[in-house]
C-alpha cells in the first residue's frame, strides 16, 4: 500500500537504522530527464512522517549538486543517540565519489562536502558500505575498476585484487552480511566475482551457462554467508538465480515470477524470507527466495521502477523510484486505499477552484465520487507474517501457577551454513503469595495434629485487634473440657467486658430443722411481723406472702413463696415483677421466667454483649443456636459497619458457618488472598468445633462456603500447591465449577479422575538447574507438592519444533494473575525450571554411548583444526538419533551386534576394523534405519584413525 510520494526523478537512500526520525535522501539521477528537460541537479532530504495522512513528504533541505548513478547513506561516525549524522556517499557520472554531511545539509550550511575523489575513469554505478566496519566503502565503475575506500583516509583507495579480464563494467557490488572481508561484484555480462580482501584476490566466479544472464542486481543472504542472488535484466531470461558458493556449478534455485527483465532487487535484512524485485513488467514483487512463492505484489502504475530499497529502521516500509519521475513509499502490511482516493480527488478539485476552467464563468458543482457497491478497497498484507512481528520470546501462565516461556535461539553452525532456529520451552513454578502458602501449611498441620487449642492460643497472642482476639477466644473455648463450663462463661464474659455479680437467688430453706429460732422471732416482734408469724404458724403461706408484699418486704415474700410450692412461687414472681421498676427488672424477669427470646428481640443493640452473655449462661441447648443466630441477624441488619462485623461472633457461638461466611464476606476485602486465608482458618476451626461440641454433620457445604473454598483452592493451585488445593476443595458438592476444578487438580496431581481411566505415562519429570541461581526472594521453589506432568519425545531442555508443541494454556488464569505477577516476568530467567527427560538407555546398550562419547572427547582434545572440531561437535549432536533408537529399542539385532563390535574395536584402538564393520552394517541393513547416525559414526572413526587417539 502506498503511503508517501515524492515527485523526483532521482536516486534514493534511506537514513541508517540508528537515525530517528527517518529520512529519505534523493539525488538527481544521471542519464535521465524529466518532462521539462531541466539540466539542474539537487540533493534533497525528506522526513518521513507517518502521522501525516497526506502523500506528501516534508522537505528538510535542498542542496544543488551533481547527477548521480548511485546514492547510499552510511552510519559512519553516527553517535549512539541516533542524531542526524553519518555520511551520504554519491557516485557521479564522471567517475567522482563525493561524501556529504547530512547534518549540515539539514542545518542549511553551505559547506556540506566532506571529501571527494575522481579516482574512477567512468561513471560510478555501484556503491556499498561494510556493515561490520562502517568506514569501508566499496565502489565499482567501468573497466573492471573496484576500489575499497577508507572514510578515515579517503585520499588513497585500495583494490581487492587484479582487474578481471576481459575488462567490463561493474554494475553491482555488495559486502557479505556475515563475513566482513568478503566482497562480491557483478557485471552486465552475467558474471559475478567473489573477492577475499585478506588474500587480495578473487576466490570464485559465478556465471550462468546460457550466457543470457545480464546482471542488474546482486545481494547476499542476510544470514547464510555462502548464498547470494543475481537478477537478470534480459527479457529472454527474466529470472532471479539463488547461488550457494559451496555448489557453484549450478544455481540452487531459480525464481521466474517476472514476465520481463528485472531492474533491481533488495533483500530484507529483517527477514531473510523477503526478497523485493522490480522489473520491466511494471511489477514490484516480494518473494520468498527459499520457496519461490510470491508473498506480496505491490499495487503500482504502468511505469517501470529502476531502484528499490528497504527502510533500515522500519522493516515494513520500502521505497521505489520509477521512470515517470516519482519516488513512492509503500508498506507491505496492507491497509485501505479509500481515504487516499478521496484525498486525490480533493487535491484535483482544489487545483481548478470553483470556476469552470473553460471560460463559462459558471461555478462547478461538487464532484461526486460514484458509490461502489463492492467492498472497500482493502490492500491485503503479506501472505505470511514477517519475522519482525513474530514473537522471539513469549510467556503465559497456565494452571497450577506454571509460567510457560519460550524463546527462539539461533544456533551458530559452521561458517557459511544456515543458522538454525531452536525453540526452547521452559516451565517454571511462580510463587507470589509466600505468606499465604505458609499460613495454609500451618492450617493443614493443625488439622492433622488436632492441636486446635494451641493454634487458637497462638492466634490470640498474635491478634492485633480486640475483635480478632475475641473471635479466636470464642473459637478456643469450644475445644476445652465440659467440666470447665464456668470458666468458659468467665472467659466469654471477660471478652464481652461484663462484670458478673454474685446474686443470691438460691435460698437455703426456711425450715432448717431449727424451729426455736422462728418462735423466738415471733415473741420479739408484735406488729405486722406478728401477723406474718401467726400465718406461718397456722401454715397459711399465701397470707404470709401477701402480708410481706403489702409491707414491701419482697425478699421475705419470695423466700416464703418457695416454701409454699411452685404455684405460689410463680404468682409471687409475677406480682413482684409487676410491682418492681428497677433497671435490671427485665433481666431478672428473663432469668426467672426463662423468656430469652424476648430479651434478644427487644434489647438495645448497644448492649448486645450483655444479651449474648446472658444467652450463653441461661439458654437451653436446644434454643441456644437459634438465639445466637437471632442476635447476629439483628446486628447484621443494622447500618453500623462495626455492629455488622460483631455479628460474626454471634454466628461463631451459634456454629452457623454459612452465615459466618456471608457476614465476613460483607465486612472484609474478598480480593486479598490473606483476607481469604483469615476466613478459611476460622471456618475450618469452627467446623471442627461444631463437629466436636454439637455432634453435627459438617460435611454439608452451603453454596457460599463452597464458592469461597473453591476460590481458596484456586489460589493455592495458582501458587503451585496442588495437593493442598485438592485437600481443601469440598467433596460432597455437584457444582459444575467445583467438579471441573477437582478434575483439573487431579489431572495436575497425577491422580486418577473418578470415573476415568488414568493413562500410562512412561516419562518422569525432573528439576533442571541449568546453571541458574536459586530461587529469588518472593519466588521460592515449592518442594512440598510433588506434582507430575509428562511430555513424551523431548530433548534435554524441552527443545521441540513449535508446530509440534501442544500446551494447554488457560487465558483466564493469565488475565487474572498478570497484574499481580508483572514483576515476575522480569525475573523469568532466574526462576527454577523443570527439565523433562526421556527414558534411560537400557543398561546392556549404555556401553555404546559411553564409548562413542569418550572417543569424541579424545578426538576433540587432540584436534587443532577448527573445521575438524566443528565436525566432531556436529557428530556428537547427531548421535542423539542413535541414542533415541536405543531407548525406543527399535533397532534390529544385526545392527545392535554390529554397533557393539564397533565399540570393542574402539576400545582396542583398531579403527580400521571398526570402519570395516561399519561398511558391513551399512551394506546389509535398511538405509532408512541407519541413515540418521551411521554417516556421522564413520566421520568419528575416520578422524580418530587420522588423529591416532
Amino acid at each position: 500500500m502506498k503511503l508517501k510520494e515524492v515527485d523526483r526523478t532521482a536516486m534514493q537512500a534511506w537514513s541508517p537504522a540508528q537515525n530517528h526520525p527517518i529520512y529519505l535522501a534523493t539525488g538527481t539521477s544521471a542519464q535521465q530527464l524529466d518532462a521539462t528537460f531541466s539540466t539542474n541537479a539537487s540533493l534533497e532530504i525528506f522526513e518521513l512522517d507517518l502521522s501525516d495522512p497526506s502523500l506528501d513528504m516534508k522537505s528538510c533541505a535542498t542542496f544543488s549538486s551533481h547527477r548521480y548513478h548511485k546514492l547510499i547513506w552510511g552510519p559512519h561516525k553516527m553517535d549512539s543517540k541516533g542524531d542526524v549524522s553519518g555520511v551520504l556517499i554519491a557516485g557521479g557520472e564522471n567517475g567522482n565519489i563525493i561524501l556529504y554531511d547530512p547534518s549540515k545539509i539539514i542545518a542549511g550550511d553551505k559547506e556540506v562536502v566532506i571529501a571527494q575523489n575522481n579516482k574512477h575513469t567512468g561513471p560510478v554505478r555501484a556503491l556499498d558500505v561494510n556493515i561490520f566496519q562502517t568506514n569501508l566503502v566499496a565502489s565499482g565503475a567501468n573497466e573492471s575498476e573496484i576500489y575499497i575506500w577508507d572514510l578515515n583516509n579517503f585520499a588513497t583507495p585500495m583494490t581487492p585484487g587484479a582487474k578481471t579480464q576481459p575488462p567490463e563494467d561493474i554494475s553491482c557490488i555488495s559486502w557479505n552480511r556475515q563475513v566482513q572481508h568478503i566482497l562480491a561484484s557483478a557485471s552486465p555480462s552475467g558474471r559475478a566475482t567473489v573477492w577475499d580482501l585478506r588474500k587480495n584476490e578473487p576466490i570464485i566466479k559465478v556465471s550462468d551457462h546460457s550466457n543470457r544472464m545480464h546482471c542488474s542486481g546482486l545481494a547476499w543472504h542476510p544470514d547464510v554467508a555462502t548464498q547470494m542472488v543475481l537478477a537478470s535484466e534480459d527479457d529472454r531470461l527474466p529470472v532471479i538465480q539463488m547461488w550457494d558458493l559451496r555448489f557453484a556449478s549450478t544455481p540452487l534455485r531459480v525464481l521466474e515470477n517476472h514476465a520481463r527483465g528485472i531492474l533491481a532487487i533488495a533483500w530484507s535484512m529483517a527477514d531473510p524470507e523477503l526478497l523485493l524485485s522490480c522489473g520491466k513488467d511494471a511489477k514490484i514483487l516480494c518473494s520468498n527466495p527459499n520457496t519461490g512463492e510470491v508473498l506480496y505484489e505491490l499495487p503500482t502504475n504502468t511505469q517501470w521502477c529502476f531502484d528499490i530499497q528497504w527502510c533500515p529502521r522500519n522493516p515494513a516500509l520500502l521505497s521505489a523510484a520509477s521512470f515517470d519521475g516519482h519516488i513512492s513509499v509503500y508498506s507491505i502490511m496492507g491497509g485501505s486505499t479509500d481515504g487516499l482516493r478521496q484525498k486525490q480527488v480533493d487535491k484535483l478539485s482544489s487545483s481548478f477552484g470553483n470556476l469552470d476552467p473553460f471560460g463559462t464563468g459558471q461555478p462547478l458543482p461538487p464532484l461526486q465520487i460514484p458509490q461502489q457497491t463492492t467492498q472497500h478497497s482493502i490492500v491485503l498484507p503479506l501472505k505470511k507474517p514477517p519475522k519482525w512481528i513474530r514473537r522471539p520470546v513469549g510467556a503465559s501462565f497456565s494452571f497450577g501457577g506454571k509460567l510457560v516461556t519460550f524463546e527462539n535461539v539461533k544456533v551458530q553452525s559452521q561458517q557459511g551454513a544456515e543458522q538454525q532456529q531452536q525453540q526452547h520451552v521452559f516451565i517454571s513454578q511462580v510463587v507470589t503469595e509466600k505468606e499465604f502458602l505458609n499460613r495454609s501449611d500451618q492450617l493443614q498441620q493443625v488439622m492433622q495434629s488436632q492441636g486446635f487449642i494451641s493454634y487458637c492460643q497462638k492466634k490470640i497472642d498474635a491478634s492485633q485487634t480486640e475483635f480478632e482476639k475475641n473471635v479466636w477466644s470464642f473459637l478456643k473455648v469450644n475445644f476445652e473440657d465440659d467440666s470447665l463450663f464456668l470458666n468458659k462463661i468467665c472467659v466469654l464474659s471477660s471478652c464481652l467486658c461484663i462484670k458478673i455479680d454474685v446474686c443470691t437467688f438460691f435460698i437455703i430453706a426456711i425450715f432448717d430443722n431449727k424451729p426455736s429460732l422462728i418462735w423466738l422471732y415471733c415473741f420479739l416482734v408484735a406488729d405486722i411481723d406478728g401477723l406474718i408469724t401467726q400465718a406461718l404458724l397456722t401454715g397459711n403461706f399465701e397470707s404470709a406472702v401477701d402480708l410481706c408484699l403489702h409491707d414491701n418486704r419482697m425478699a421475705d415474700a419470695i423466700i416464703l413463696a418457695i416454701a409454699g410450692g411452685q404455684e405460689l412461687l410463680a404468682r409471687t414472681q409475677r406480682k413482684y415483677f409487676a410491682k418492681s421498676q428497677s433497671k435490671i427488672t427485665r433481666l431478672i424477669t428473663a432469668v426467672v421466667m426463662k423468656n430469652w427470646k424476648e430479651i434478644v428481640q427487644s434489647c438495645d443493640l448497644k448492649n448486645w454483649r450483655e444479651a449474648l452473655a446472658a444467652v450463653l449462661t441461661y439458654a437451653k441447648p436446644d434454643e441456644f443456636s437459634a438465639l445466637c443466630d437471632l442476635l447476629g441477624a439483628r446486628l447484621e441488619s443494622e447500618g453500623d459497619s462495626l455492629l455488622q462485623t460483631q455479628a460474626c461472633l454471634c454466628y461463631i457461638c451459634a456454629g452457623n458457618i454459612e452465615k459466618l461466611v456471608a457476614c465476613w464476606t460483607k465486612a472484609q476485602d474478598g480480593s486479598n488472598p490473606l483476607s481469604l486465608q483469615d476466613l478459611i482458618e476460622k471456618v475450618v476451626i469452627l467446623r471442627k468445633a461444631v463437629q466436636l461440641t454439637q455432634a453435627m454433620d459438617t460435611n454439608t457445604v452451603g453454596v457460599l462456603l463452597a464458592e469461597k473454598m473453591s476460590q481458596y483452592a484456586n489460589l493455592l493451585a495458582a501458587q503451585g500447591s496442588i495437593a493442598a488445593a485438592l485437600a481443601f476443595l469440598p467433596d460432597n458438592t455437584t457444582q459444575p465449577n467445583i467438579v471441573q476444578l477437582r478434575n483439573r487438580l487431579c489431572r495436575a496431581q497425577g491422580e486418577p479422575i473418578p470415573g476415568q481411566e488414568s493413562p500410562k505415562i512412561p516419562y518422569e519429570r525432573q528439576q533442571l538447574s541449568k546453571g541458574r541461581p536459586g530461587p529469588i526472594a518472593g519466588h521460592p521453589q515449592m518442594q512440598r507438592v510433588q506434582t507430575q506432568q509428562y511430555y513424551p519425545h523431548v530433548s534435554n531442555v524441552v527443545q521441540m519444533k513449535w508446530e509440534h508443541l501442544c500446551i494447554s494454556i488457560q487465558i483466564d488464569s493469565f488475565r487474572l494473575l498478570v497484574k499481580r505477577c508483572s514483576d515476575v516476568v522480569k525475573h523469568v530467567q532466574s526462576l527454577p525450571t523443570e527439565k523433562i527427560t526421556k527414558k534411560p538407555i537400557p543398561d546392556e546398550h549404555l556401553i555404546l554411548k559411553t564409548t562413542f562419547e569418550d572417543l569424541i572427547q579424545r578426538c576433540l582434545s587432540s584436534a587443532t583444526d577448527p573445521q575438524t572440531k566443528r565436525k566432531l561437535d556436529d557428530a556428537s549432536k547427531r548421535l542423539e538419533f542413535l541414542y533415541d533408537k536405543l531407548r525406543e529399542q527399535t533397532l534390529s539385532p544385526t545392527i545392535i551386534n554390529g554397533l557393539h563390535n564397533i565399540a570393542r574395536s574402539i576400545e582396542t584402538r583398531n579403527y580400521s576394523e571398526g570402519l570395516t564393520i561399519h561398511t558391513h552394517i551399512v551394506s546389509t541393513s535398511n538405509f532408512s534405519e541407519t541413515s540418521a547416525f551411521m554417516p556421522v559414526l564413520k566421520v568419528v572413526l575416520t578422524q580418530a584413525n587420522k588423529l591416532g587417539v
